[in-house]
């Protein structure tokens, strides 16, 4: 079933992949490869509720 105004081709956003702990270093780089996960994790989380949003039966 298509929504109105939701385009064809919308997949839900995926979620970003956590690093290994054999990624980080331990050097204390700016940032770490754990800190650019949190960023990817937050903005997935946003982009989950707005693909949800554009989803939602309305009812």
């Amino acid at each position: 079933m298509s929504l109105p105004n939701v385009p064809a081709d919308d997949p839900r956003p995926e979620e970003p992949v956590e690093p290994d702990l054999n990624e980080c270093c331990g050097n204390g780089c700016e940032p770490c490869v754990f800190d650019t996960y949190a960023e990817e994790r937050r903005a997935w989380q946003q982009a989950v509720k707005a693909w949800e949003e554009r989803h939602r039966e309305s009812g």
